[in-house]
This record gives structure tokens, sequence and C-alpha cells, in this order.
């Protein structure tokens, strides 16, 4: 899932929220979407996967929907995949 076409853009929205200053308080959908020149349905589209995949948490701040990494999700995914899964 991740891999696909649109996966692509998937990956580079995990690896975008790595960077120091998204690591803490993430991005919104809108800040997503003009990083990544998409439509902000699409961008929305994109969280809500990686959110139900649970490779992103949310949390409300200053009124908005902040997505931000999960790194012990992530991490345990990675050790699925490394054995094989």
């Amino acid at each position: 899932m991740l891999r696909t076409p649109v996966g692509d853009t998937r990956l580079r929205i995990l690896a975008w929220l790595r960077e120091p200053d998204r690591g803490e308080r993430g991005a919104t959908a809108e800040a997503v979407a003009a990083r990544f020149g998409l439509p902000r349905p699409v961008a929305v589209t994109h969280l809500r996967l990686l959110t139900s995949l649970g490779l992103l948490c949310t949390a409300r701040s200053t009124g908005r929907l902040h997505y931000r990494r999960d790194e012990v999700r992530i991490a345990q995914v990675a050790r699925m995949l490394e054995k094989g899964w």
C-alpha cells in the first residue's frame, strides 16, 4: 500500500513529518497540501489512510487537527516487515 505510485506520496509525507520542525507539533492537512502541491481533499485522504494504519496520530491545537508520526507504531511495523511479514 505504501509502495504504489500514490504510496510514494505517503512515504514522502512520512519523511517530511520526521523533520525536526515537524516532529513535535506535526502538520495540518493544509500544510501537507501546500508542501506537496495537492488539493486539500487528497492530502486529507492520504493523512486519514496513514492514521488508520496507525502510522500517524492526531491532536487538536489552535482548533486545527495536527498529524504527527507515531514513532512507536512505525518501529513495530518496521520490525514486523524485517521478520518477513
